[in-house]
């Protein structure tokens, strides 16, 4: 018997709830095709079934032709013989024709269910990810994906063709052999199916245990590698093999466990069905001395038997199959159910950026209910303008992008441009007028080129290479052996932090949106090249309107308009110079920065 997949046991409830939510998936609305497939795939069960439920007599004709000893019957025993092979390969034969015909519908259900968790997953607030372990989440999409095929194969050709089996043979065993047999054989089948659901049920808590300490491992490991340079700045090779380690320890011992106690369960299983060949056998062999059956009818018994427990066998391992499946569905529809915390409104209009005028108007927000970050926050930055945010760490400065990119929602006040609440407009359209350079550029693990075309879907190798251009990172791109095609590596390590944020202006260049959002986009930069980056940065928000958080008062002198923000609130606004007047917060970072950097340089030139 197969080893048996893992995963945790559902409640009754749940797992027909599952099975309603994933039964459309076998019957697609509007797929003609696939449902003809369907119908087809099932009448090649009931064929193949046909097929294989005429071998036995034929191996039974043959058998009482051999035994009456006549060398006359030996043609149509051959016959009987060949009749056997043919009818055993007629049941291969339209059992992989089957196979091949619902394979389109099984993929077709995985693909359309894997779109569908993938587009949901997407449309979860920040929060959630923020929240949720990657490796984690990704393994229950991927078990979830996987066993809706799984699912709908052995519920249409493992247990409808064993039950029509069943039936069939205690028809038979009714006409041929009398009751007794029939009884026999619905109690071994009840007892078996019995037996192995108690075991199964008893076996929960190992195969839910073991499941907890995969997904433990998993996440343990994707959580290490994504900070592979952390990893190696502390030192910590050994100390995150050990965490890695105990983990993988864990899962063996709970996958010993499983395992010793599918062991048993076979064990039991095998026993229940030997007993029944044993009896039924020895039933029939009392017959054929008391001359009420044949030696065919001998055959016949064991040959029907035996084709019975083939699937019966499986039918231990199917049943547990098809409880991890809905586990692992549960699990992925549980996803689905996960509720956006941001959603576009019924109806809601698309937003129009006439002039780009920016407004918080009284804006609170916390990301949890007890610990306030935003207190009354009122911004207006006028269209074609530069607004600067500074403040100290934690005052609330990047909360601002996330609020206007609509991450959250705001818990009081509202957010508005030219007029419009962002709140009742289409979050596409809101995020398709908004581009942003962030302090922590994150590149796909593909092409310097598909990076930079990522900003606009459909983009030119000229627009892109245009875009490249406005970043000054054309020139470094092209020097590279593959150029546009040269691959970033994971999360664009293979680039410096300053080529990462020219990658990252080049893709905001090119999306080309009418407000920009800077947020600290220099401030992990050396002092060279965060002059370089600002030119660039000075050009890209010429004629934009223009939000600029920033660390470095330096970097944003020549806004129009600075807020000094402290603990949520506005403390200043102002200019650089009339903020400087006011010998305020403002003024205090300003002085303790120029300090700093005075003392770097004396401390370079020595």
């Amino acid at each position: 018997m197969p080893p048996e997949p893992t995963n945790p046991t559902a409640a009754p409830e749940a797992g027909w709830a599952t099975m309603r939510r994933f039964l459309p998936y076998l019957w697609p609305r509007g797929e003609a095709g696939l449902k003809t497939r369907v119908v087809i795939a099932l009448v090649l069960v009931f064929i193949a079934k046909g097929a294989t439920l005429t071998m036995p007599f034929a191996y039974k004709g043959a058998i009482d032709r051999m035994s009456g000893g006549v060398t006359a019957a030996a043609g149509l025993a051959i016959a009987l013989v060949v009749a056997y092979a043919g009818a055993r390969f007629a049941g291969v034969l339209f059992d992989n024709l089957r196979n091949a015909i619902f394979e389109k519908v099984g993929q077709n259900a995985a693909r359309r269910l894997a779109e569908n968790v993938f587009r949901h997953v997407h449309s979860l607030s920040l929060r959630y990810h923020l929240e949720r372990r990657t490796g984690a989440l990704t393994k229950i999409v991927e078990r979830g994906t996987k066993s809706i095929d799984m699912m709908l194969y052995f519920l249409l050709f493992n247990i409808a063709p064993t039950a029509i089996e069943l039936i069939a043979i205690s028809v038979i065993f009714g006409v041929k052999f009398g009751p007794g047999l029939v009884v026999a054989t619905l109690v071994m089948v009840v007892s078996y199916i019995a037996f192995t659901r108690i075991v199964t049920e008893w076996r929960a808590k190992l195969q839910r245990q073991m499941n907890e300490v995969d997904n433990q491992a998993i996440a343990r490991a994707v959580d290490s590698l994504l900070n592979y340079e952390t990893v190696k700045y502390f030192n910590a090779e050994d100390r995150e093999a050990k965490r890695y380690g105990h983990a993988v320890r864990q899962f063996a011992d709970a996958a010993v466990k499983n395992e010793t106690s599918l062991a048993w369960l076979n064990i039991g299983q095998s026993l229940i069905t030997n007993l029944m060949m044993a009896g039924a056998m020895a039933y029939s062999v009392w017959g054929w001395s008391r001359g009420m059956f044949t030696t065919g009818d001998v055959v016949l018994v064991n040959t029907l038997l035996a084709q019975l427990f083939r699937p019966l066998d499986m039918l231990g391992w199917v049943y547990r199959t098809i409880r991890q499946g809905l586990i692992d569905m549960e699990a992925m529809f549980g996803v689905i159910d996960t509720p956006a915390e941001v959603k576009d409104l019924a109806g809601a209009p698309d937003l129009r950026v006439t002039a780009g005028h920016v407004r918080f108007e009284d804006v609170h927000f916390g990301y949890e209910p007890e610990r306030p970050i935003l207190k009354g926050v009122s911004l207006d930055v006028k269209p074609g303008t530069m607004l600067a945010v500074v403040g100290p760490s934690g005052a609330g400065k990047s909360t601002l992008s996330r609020l206007l990119f609509r991450f959250y929602e705001p818990t009081s006040g509202r957010i508005t441009i030219d007029g419009q609440d962002i709140c009742g407009t289409t979050q596409q359209s809101l995020r398709r007028a908004l581009g942003i350079v962030p302090q922590d550029t994150v590149l796909f693990n593909d092409t310097v080129g598909y990076n930079i075309g990522y900003g606009r879907d459909g983009a030119s190798q000229a627009e892109i290479e245009e875009a490249a251009r406005g970043a000054s990172i054309h020139d470094f791109i092209v020097s590279l052996p593959e150029g546009y095609d040269s691959k970033v590596g994971e999360r664009g390590l293979k680039l410096s932090g300053g080529e990462k944020q020219r990658v990252a202006i080049a893709r905001t260049l090119l999306k080309d949106p009418p407000i920009l959002i800077l947020d600290e986009a220099t401030s992990a930069l050396d002092s060279r090249t965060e002059a370089a980056i600002q030119a660039t940065l000075r050009d890209v928000a010429a004629n934009r309107t223009s939000i600029v958080i920033a660390h470095r008062l330096s970097t944003v002198m020549d806004a129009d308009q600075i807020v000094v923000l402290d603990e949520g609130r506005v403390a200043e606004r102002g200019t650089h110079a009339e903020l400087l007047r006011k010998n305020g917060l403002y003024t205090e970072m300003w002085q303790r920065q120029q300090s700093e950097a005075e003392q770097e340089q004396a401390e370079a030139a020595e």
